[in-house]
């Protein structure tokens, strides 16, 4: 047995060893095997430029005109400069909004006040009093700023200053549902305000300059407007899209009202250059876009 064992034992001549042997007076030096370095970054791939006249598969192009995505645009808002609730109004002053129950005298001013508002620094251009909240009022001036005033609170009375207009505006509306007003002006635009946040809410382009606005009496979400070039637009405020449109080829619109039902309204135009002076006042037909009467009895 020990013989059988020492022969296997005995590494063969054919096979190699698996250390070599150091000869006599010779310095063996035995290298540890290299690690491979981890990088620190995950490598980026550059796509190349298409080389002219080779073949692009769809895949590949729809890669390249893919494009990069940016960040979202901010939403633009309004600092608060103060209260819009009605909470620091003097007793008085509540007491005599809470009598006028009746919506045309919601907005009525007590005779005995007198207040001075301060925040324009340029002409006035129009007001508009809330018909949901009476203690607030809205005015739009040539500084390109339309102003949400608390008229009798006893701290600060300038609560919000909106500057999303690029031109002086025109003209500003309460909605008759919610704390919002929808403006215009030299812009060619009107604008849709959250007065509570302070935020933009929808903007709507025109080819004109829109001079006056007016809420339907029974959805706030429908709006009139008339501008510089005699276009009367029917504004669907949740779309921002032109539901109507009523041309009659007159000057610039000057003033707009609906009737009490909201099927018609009436309009008044700048005939000035022209000898048509009987179609300065228009009734018109809401639903079919067409002039009822050019005569308006006072």
């Amino acid at each position: 047995m020990d013989l059988i064992c020492n022969a296997y034992s005995n590494s063969s001549d054919d096979e190699p060893d698996s250390q070599p042997k150091s000869r006599p007076g010779c310095r063996t030096t035995i290298f540890a095997p290299s690690k491979r370095s981890k990088p620190d970054k995950p490598p980026t791939f550059q796509s190349e430029a298409p080389i002219p006249g080779r073949y692009i598969s769809k895949r590949e192009r729809a890669l390249h005109s893919q494009p990069t995505p940016g960040p979202s645009p901010p939403i633009a808002t309004s600092p608060v400069l103060g209260s819009i609730t009605d909470t620091k109004l003097p007793h008085e002053v509540m007491a005599s909004l809470r009598q006028t129950k009746s919506r045309s005298l919601l907005s009525e001013i007590p005779k005995r006040l007198s207040i001075a508002l301060s925040g324009h620094t340029k002409a006035v251009n129009a007001l508009n009093w809330s018909c949901t909240h009476a203690h607030l009022l809205a005015s739009a001036g040539m500084d390109q700023t339309v102003c949400i005033w608390n008229v009798w609170n006893r701290d600060q009375k300038l609560a919000r200053v909106f500057k999303f207009h690029n031109a002086a505006v025109k003209d500003v509306k309460w909605s008759h549902q919610g704390l919002s007003i929808i403006s215009c002006g030299y812009d060619y635009s009107s604008r849709l305000i959250d007065v509570e946040k302070g935020t933009e809410i929808r903007t709507f382009k025109e080819d004109q300059v829109v001079g006056v606005l007016k809420f339907h009496p029974d959805n706030s979400n429908i709006f009139l407007s008339g501008g510089s070039k005699g276009s009367l637009r029917l504004w669907d405020a949740r779309t921002g899209n032109v539901v109507h449109e009523y041309i009659r080829g007159l000057g610039s619109i000057l003033d707009v009202e609906f009737y009490a039902d909201g099927k018609q309204f009436i309009s008044s135009s700048d005939v000035s250059g022209a000898n048509i002076s009987e179609n300065s006042i228009i009734i018109w037909d809401v639903s079919r876009q067409i002039p009822l009467s050019n005569q308006v009895d006072a």
